[in-house]
């Protein structure tokens, strides 16, 4: 009987354990709108469609995004001051699902963020945001993108 009530109480245990890091009910997450496809960072790891990790050695990363000061010197600019109208701008059922991974596997994009101004890097971003972190802006753009091929125009906007 004793087995019993620890394996009774021990399983809800195991169940919190698994779902600790996923939200049962999602809250908005950050995402992004380029042309006809939407990139929204994933509220759980396992229901995203793609994984991208960071590394602080340059050799390693396949991916290298140098963050800049400026917002005239980036390819993608994150600020939280501009005024959108675009308010459903990443509502869209069929979004790609990006998470940034601790330990991603080989194939993954692993991204390389530096300040250095005098570094090789893919893609140049700008953030301002108290609702985007560099991170999340970095692997939103790996994810709405090709690797080398620029992005033009996004929306900003958190899914509700």
């Amino acid at each position: 009987m004793l087995r019993f009530r620890v394996l009774a109480s021990a399983v809800p245990l195991l169940l919190f354990g698994l779902f600790a890091r996923s939200e049962l009910i999602a809250g908005p997450q950050p995402c992004i709108a380029t042309g006809d496809r939407v990139v929204q960072i994933a509220p759980a790891s396992w229901m995203a469609q793609l994984h991208v990790g960071f590394t602080d050695d340059p050799s390693r990363a396949t991916v290298r995004v140098q963050i800049v000061d400026d917002p005239d010197a980036a390819d993608f600019a994150v600020s939280d001051d501009a005024v959108t109208d675009e308010q459903s701008a990443c509502a869209a059922p069929d979004s790609r699902l990006v998470a940034i991974a601790a330990h991603p596997s080989a194939g993954e994009p692993l991204i390389y963020l530096t300040h250095d101004a005098d570094s090789d890097a893919d893609y140049r971003i700008f953030v301002r945001s108290a609702r985007f972190s560099e991170r999340e802006a970095a692997a939103l753009l790996v994810g709405a993108s090709a690797r080398h091929l620029p992005i033009s125009t996004a929306a900003l906007g958190r899914n509700s």
